[in-house]
């Protein structure tokens, strides 16, 4: 999965680099890491920042810590991306602690396009499109709010009518948009691209999430195709605390 290159905070930049080099060799499995002050040398960056970030690799099982040893690489780190097209619900669950993440939908309407539905969906002025807005929500506690996009009704019966049949069916809104599109598309080979951003849940969000504006979370956006069309878009916003998303791609 492609990490999107814009507002990226340092931290998550040289997580980047450190995982890297854990996957090319750099740091073999099973080696101890130079301590935080040579390392942060090699690396050019602040020990606060080095720190961070290795905590995060902790935290994603790329590293472990040894009492009176230091920071091992561990020998089967989990891979990066998405392993295949999956529902975030599906995801949430797999990752919750008590029970399953469940759709809760928010609005089912149809809008024009935004800056970043004309981008992914290649959508022009005046189109319509299906926008859908939920919360996704395991033992009461919402764990991710989830926009999401169906391109233009036209383009979708062109390039996948099964998914706009599916779409206009009336039990539909039970679930995502991106179940729907799952669910429609046996025999029918997708492509996602996706990017990863860290950020905070504003005034809106927090609100819709029942969390305080400045949370930090981490925004996933997703774009799925048939082919080279663009058929749905996604904004996925994770709140600090939600269950863990697993994202792993194989090669």
């Amino acid at each position: 999965m492609a990490v999107s290159g814009q507002q990226r905070r340092p931290v998550v930049v040289l997580y980047e680099r450190i995982a890297d080099a854990l996957r090319d060799g750099t740091y073999p499995p099973g080696s101890t890491l130079p301590s935080e002050p040579r390392l942060a040398t090699e690396l050019g960056v602040s020990r606060p920042a080095l720190r961070e970030a290795l905590l995060l690799l902790q935290e994603d099982g790329l590293l472990s810590v040894r009492r009176g040893v230091g920071r091992t690489v561990n020998d089967s780190p989990p891979q990066r991306g998405y392993e295949r097209l999956r529902p975030l619900e599906e995801l949430l669950s797999n990752g919750a602690q008590q029970g399953a993440v469940r759709v809760r939908p928010l609005l089912r309407t149809v809008e024009e396009p935004t800056d970043f539905t004309t981008q992914q969906l290649l959508a022009p002025a005046g189109a319509e499109l299906r926008f859908w807005e939920s919360v996704l929500a395991g033992a009461g506690v919402a764990a991710a709010l989830s926009q999401e996009w169906a391109a233009p009704d036209d383009v979708l019966e062109r390039a996948h009518p099964a998914f706009a049949d599916a779409l206009r069916s009336p039990g539909a809104p039970g679930g995502s948009m991106l179940a729907v599109l799952v669910g429609a598309s046996v025999g029918v080979p997708l492509t996602g691209h996706g990017g990863v951003t860290a950020t905070l849940l504003g005034q809106r969000r927090g609100e819709q999430l029942d969390r305080a504006p400045d949370t930090p979370a981490v925004l996933v956006t997703q774009v799925v195709r048939v082919g080279d069309t663009p058929v749905l878009a996604a904004k996925q916003m994770l709140p600090t605390g939600a269950p863990a998303l697993p994202v792993l791609q194989s090669n």
